[in-house]
């Protein structure tokens, strides 16, 4: 049971304010969690209604965080969103107006949703203003994949010291593009701009992450005509206007896979409801041979333990890939693995700074910040990898950390659980960004362990 500073019991995370948690650890987790939408996608396709004549119906919008941050700058630009029921959004277009950079940054925080909007800003108002960009702070995310991109279009970037201004003063037009990275924002980014641009345009090189099917299945439903060909080709043929949609969002397969780790780490029993095989192909076979178990059932996968955890070698990858979101949490489970594992980490160049905390909390890990060439590679090496190398199996002690992103954050929290003794984790807010009822779900599911608010 968690309990504020004064005394008093709260199972609801909206009752909580804390950011700290002090946990007991050595308790394996048990019992069911849901997952609702997943968060890469959600907050996408709320962008996209912007693109609409009418009323856009977005279903399973998970209460997070983020989502909360996108809501606030749809406000911003006049845009009316009212929840009719929990996890039901109707986003209604028809006031857009431009915001100023002072309105767009104080919604914003370290959100880098804002560069999303640009397209159908442009499209609807004919400007679109971008402040100055956060996120978590895993590695260099430069935004020049998405400059590139929206001059191709046509559009005229601007910069000044408040931010970035793009404007379209000749309309935006078809375009040829080719990303030198399977990058999945700036993907996203020509879907959103090239569903009403003139002409078609073609993108090569575009990421197909399970997320931007479901939003191109969004932009489908509005209208949009939209192609996915071999070897990573989407086109897209504009069209003068769309519609709003209804649509219940793909699950959050990041959610599901950290919850099957933390079964792993804690060699614990947890069933994620909402859980779906097909999206998560190459998990669920990294899971089985480190040691896991997973049975697959209509409603959901449960996960556990099969025995003791093996060492894997894992490369992060661009779907179908393994995810970068992925081996955080997979890493504290790896602490308890008999054996050496090996993270080749090829998508962000920072990923792998969490890893100092968990080795204060007796883990053998090396990050080599070069990476390391290793026979029978199968991604092709990035000048910016890190690997780590997992020794185990090592004793986690409770340790006092503070949170560094997301995903890091997260994996924290479970390393306390899996570890003996009392920890202190610090910034825990920075979760709520990706998990709803993150506090309520740990309960549920047996952590003992306290918010300090």
């Amino acid at each position: 049971m968690k309990t504020l500073l004064n005394g008093s019991a709260s199972t609801g995370d909206q009752e909580v304010s804390g950011e700290v948690l002090a946990i007991r650890g050595g308790r394996p987790l048990k019992g069911r969690v849901e997952v609702k939408g997943a968060k890469n996608l959600v907050t996408k396709a709320m962008v996209a209604a912007l693109l609409g004549e009418t009323v856009s119906i977005l279903r399973d919008v998970p209460d997070i965080s983020d989502v909360q941050v996108v809501r606030s700058l749809l406000e911003v630009h006049g845009v009316t969103v009212v929840e009719s029921e929990e996890g039901t959004l109707h986003l209604d277009p028809s006031g857009a107006v431009t915001a100023h950079f002072e309105e767009i940054d104080a919604h914003a925080g370290a959100s880098r949703i804002p560069i999303l909007f640009c397209g159908p800003l442009l499209h609807l108002l004919g400007e679109a203003l971008i402040p100055d960009l956060g996120g978590c702070r895993i590695g260099d995310r430069p935004i020049n994949f998405h400059m590139d991109a929206l001059r191709a279009f046509g559009a005229v970037v601007d910069k000044s010291y408040e931010g970035i201004r793009i404007t379209a003063p000749n309309g935006l037009h078809g375009a040829d593009i080719v990303l030198p990275y399977p990058s999945v924002g700036a993907t996203e980014q020509v879907l959103l701009t090239a569903v009403r641009a003139k002409g078609t345009t073609e993108l090569r090189n575009a990421a197909i992450e399970p997320e931007i099917m479901d939003l191109i299945a969004v932009l489908q439903k509005m209208g949009a005509i939209i192609s996915y060909e071999p070897n990573r080709v989407i086109v897209i043929e504009g069209v003068e206007s769309l519609r709003g949609y209804d649509h219940r969002a793909i699950f959050d397969r990041n959610e599901a896979a950290s919850w099957a780790c933390a079964a792993l780490a804690t060699d614990g029993d947890i069933f994620v409801g909402g859980a779906r095989q097909q999206e998560m192909l190459t998990f669920l076979n990294v899971f089985r041979k480190a040691g896991g178990w997973f049975d697959v059932r209509e409603d959901g996968i449960q996960f556990r333990r099969d025995g003791a955890l093996k060492p894997v070698v894992v490369e992060t990858d661009v779907h179908p890939g393994f995810m970068t979101d992925w081996q955080q949490p997979l890493i504290v489970a790896l602490t308890q693995a008999e054996g050496r594992s090996v993270v080749h980490e090829t998508v962000y160049e920072n990923r792998l700074g969490f890893t100092a905390a968990l080795n204060q909390m007796g883990a053998d890990i090396v990050v080599h910040p070069h990476g390391i060439d290793a026979p029978g590679r199968r991604v092709p090496r990035r000048a910016l990898e890190q690997a780590a190398v997992i020794v185990g199996p090592t004793p986690l002690h409770g340790a006092d950390v503070e949170v560094p992103d997301l995903r890091g954050g997260y994996s924290y929290v479970i390393a306390a659980l899996a570890a003996e003794g009392e920890s202190v984790v610090r910034n825990v807010g920075i979760i709520r960004r990706g998990y709803e009822k993150f506090f309520s779900k740990l309960d549920a599911l047996g952590a003992d362990f306290d918010v300090i608010g």
